[in-house]
């Protein structure tokens, strides 16, 4: 009994009888790539501007000049789920871009013991198998200038699939849009996420959940909704580039992150609430790169109700050399609690410095 409950637990978001329109929904989109952006605690929308801005803001693979590869891996809660991505971008010509990139955050091996005892109470530790429950989401992009030279446009449309073993598993569809603009040594970024909401449609394995559906019994005594319907969020940044000295360049960026909902960020009401970053990138001759950022701003209620703002303060650092750039950031996906700071390491190839 105690291990159909186990994996009663993780079922449970698909076992709650809730709207489908869902304030949180695909949430593994919302962690970020690229070890270079998050160790800016992700203040990057008014600036990405390589293969990585499929994710970021699309409206930034305008600034590529030839094809270019990015890979990344992250592992989080002590390696128990691991998030890898990878990309791939192209110009197609002096105005327009193109790009396509994978996402995958797993968690691998998971124990299946709802069959460990057999009818007759015995317990056969043969019966336990094991399954994986992961989540995908393949994005393509494409961006071009608009009439004028310094406004950028994007959209990325985005194919999600999330599996839970042989119990549940999703498609799902949407859409992204950025616009950037630069004028002089600013720049402004707008990014709108699930624009036309992202829409995911369940199908549960019947015959697995008749096998824990009485597990606490008067519970879950019906399947669950089988759609859900993510809400748009909007990100906005501004940023400003520092000429210090001959060889050294400070980047500075602070984003607004935009929910339709209320929640426990830092800025919140009925309507929306607003979740904001900054980050700091110090370069020396585009070879080597510190970085630094702080965002998820969230309030915690204690146990005796009162509330603590908590933070997240990100590191980075990067290294640049003959169209290569490799990156690493020390960051997690919140630091509420005892969440581990995660290792995150990612790869840029850029092969117009192999065209020379």
């Amino acid at each position: 009994m105690k291990h159909k409950i186990l994996l009663l637990v993780l079922l449970t978001p698909f076992f709650l009888s809730a709207q489908a329109f869902r304030s949180y929904s695909n949430e593994f989109l919302t962690i970020g790539v690229d070890a270079a952006g998050l160790g800016m605690s992700k203040s990057i929308v008014a600036t990405t501007n390589d293969v990585n801005s499929i994710y970021w803001n699309p409206a930034g693979l305008v600034g590529i000049e030839d094809y270019q590869g990015s890979l990344m891996h992250a592992s989080y809660f002590a390696g128990i789920a691991n998030y890898n991505h990878a990309s791939f971008a192209m110009p197609i010509d002096k105005q327009s871009a193109v790009g396509i990139s994978v996402i995958r955050f797993g968690v691998d091996d998971i124990m299946n013991t709802t069959e460990l005892i057999d009818s007759n109470g015995n317990i056969d530790f043969n019966r336990i198998s094991l399954f994986s429950s992961a989540d995908y989401a393949f994005n393509f992009a494409y961006a071009r200038n608009l009439l004028f030279k310094d406004v950028k446009f994007g959209v990325n449309a985005k194919i999600v699939r999330r599996i839970i073993g042989d119990f549940a598993s999703s498609w799902g569809f949407g859409f992204d849009a950025g616009i950037q603009f630069e004028r002089n040594t600013w720049k402004f970024g707008l990014m709108a996420r699930d624009i036309t909401t992202t829409f995911n449609s369940w199908a549960i394995n019947e015959d697995e959940f008749n096998k824990i559906k009485d597990a606490i019994p008067g519970q879950n005594q019906e399947l669950p909704e089988t759609t859900e319907v993510t809400k748009p969020k909007v990100q906005l940044g501004v940023a400003k580039i520092w000429k210090l000295g001959l060889f050294f360049n400070l980047l500075t960026e602070i984003n607004a992150n935009i929910r339709f909902a209320k929640t426990n960020d830092l800025f919140s009401s009925d309507a929306l609430s607003v979740d904001p970053a900054v980050g700091f990138q110090l370069n020396f001759d585009d070879l080597v790169y510190l970085r630094t950022g702080v965002g998820n701003f969230q309030y915690i209620t204690e146990f005796d109700n009162t509330k603590s703002l908590s933070l997240q303060p990100n590191f980075g650092i990067g290294f640049k050399y003959n169209g290569i750039k490799l990156d690493y950031a020390l960051t997690n996906i919140g630091s509420v609690g005892n969440a581990l700071y995660s290792n995150i390491f990612s790869i840029t190839v850029d092969y117009s410095f192999f065209r020379r």
